[in-house]
């Protein structure tokens, strides 16, 4: 194969070369970019949201309540506040970005999954390592998202 026939093998491969969008696959860089930032975003979000919940959920601790439902209620609201900020932190950017909106339920949705398996996961080696298992499979199931959103569009 001369060069020339490797560089248009090339050019259908990965799009048009003489300024169009640079594709990889289905996405172009560009859409790469807006969904990596998208989800860093997210991710950020999520990390705010759970520090949050764990202000709240150290002073519940600190005054001393001993109640096992109460105990259990704080714990399990952790996947669904974390979650939630994995939400927020899509909508942010798409408000900021100027990105179609997409409704709140179907972003959140798919953190509140990626959450509730990553807790569950984690938490019989100990309920303080669910924020592990919460970011890295909440990450994972908004960049899923995204994903599958684009590939629809």
């Amino acid at each position: 194969m001369s060069g020339v026939e490797g560089f248009n093998a090339l050019r259908s491969v990965s799009g048009e070369l003489d300024g169009g969008p640079l594709r990889i696959g289905l996405l172009n860089a560009k859409s790469l970019l807006a969904v990596v930032v998208r989800v860093a975003c997210s991710l950020i979000f999520a990390g705010i949201f759970y520090t949050g919940w764990m202000a709240v959920a150290i002073g519940a601790f600190k005054r001393g309540i001993d109640s096992v439902v109460v105990e259990v209620v704080v714990w399990l609201c952790a996947p669904v506040v974390t979650g939630a900020g994995f939400a927020v932190g899509v909508e942010f950017f798409q408000l900021l970005s100027g990105a179609g909106r997409s409704k709140f339920v179907d972003i959140y949705k798919w953190s509140l999954i990626g959450c509730a398996v990553g807790a569950g996961a984690v938490f019989p080696f100990g309920p303080m390592l669910i924020v592990f298992g919460m970011l890295v499979l909440g990450t994972a199931s908004v960049t899923l998202r995204e994903f599958v959103r684009m590939k629809r569009a």
